[in-house]
C-alpha cells in the first residue's frame, strides 16, 4: 500500500514546500547510493575510513577533514568505480541543488588529495575522470566491514 502526505503551507512557508517536493522527486539520487549507507568501515590500501567516528586515517596517522571532505570522500570510497559528475557529488553532499559554480566540488577534491594522497598530483584514491566527474579507485584493495 502507498503512502500519502499532506502538506499545508501559507504563502512564507513556500521555500519549506519546494525543499520538500525536491527532496522527494530527487530521491532516486539518494536510493542509488543508499548501498553504502550501512558500511561501518571502509578500508582501501593505507586509507581508513571509520564511519561511524567519522574519523580517516592514511598510514594509521589521523587525517582531519572538514565535514565537507569527510561526506564527499565516504560518497566516493563507499561506492568504489562509481563515477560521479560535480552536479552529483554537490546535490549529495550538500543535500540541494546547486545552480551555480561547481568549481567548489573540485576545491574539496582538491583539498582531500592534499590531505590523503602520498602524492596528490597523481592520485591513487579519488581518481578524475575527465569531462565526467571523479570515482574512488575500485581497484584500490578494499574491506567494508559492516
Amino acid at each position: 500500500m502507498g503512502k500519502v502526505m499532506i502538506l499545508s503551507f501559507t504563502d512564507d512557508e513556500e521555500d519549506i514546500y519546494k525543499r520538500i517536493l525536491q527532496i522527494i522527486n530527487g530521491s532516486k539520487n539518494f536510493e542509488q547510493c543508499s548501498a553504502f549507507q550501512n558500511i561501518k568501515l571502509i578500508q582501501a590500501g593505507k586509507l581508513w575510513i571509520d564511519c561511524m567516528q567519522r574519523s580517516v586515517c592514511v598510514n594509521n596517522i589521523e587525517i582531519e577533514l572538514t565535514y565537507i571532505e569527510f561526506e564527499i570522500l565516504y560518497l566516493l570510497a563507499g561506492n568504489p568505480g562509481r563515477v560521479f559528475r560535480k552536479e552529483q557529488i554537490y546535490d549529495i553532499v550538500w543535500n540541494e541543488a546547486y545552480a551555480g559554480d561547481y568549481n567548489i566540488v573540485m576545491s574539496h577534491i582538491h583539498n582531500i588529495r592534499e590531505k590523503i594522497e602520498d602524492n596528490p598530483s597523481k592520485p591513487i584514491y579519488i581518481q578524475t575522470v575527465w569531462g565526467v566527474g571523479y570515482r574512488f579507485n575500485k581497484k584500490s584493495k578494499q574491506w567494508f566491514v559492516m
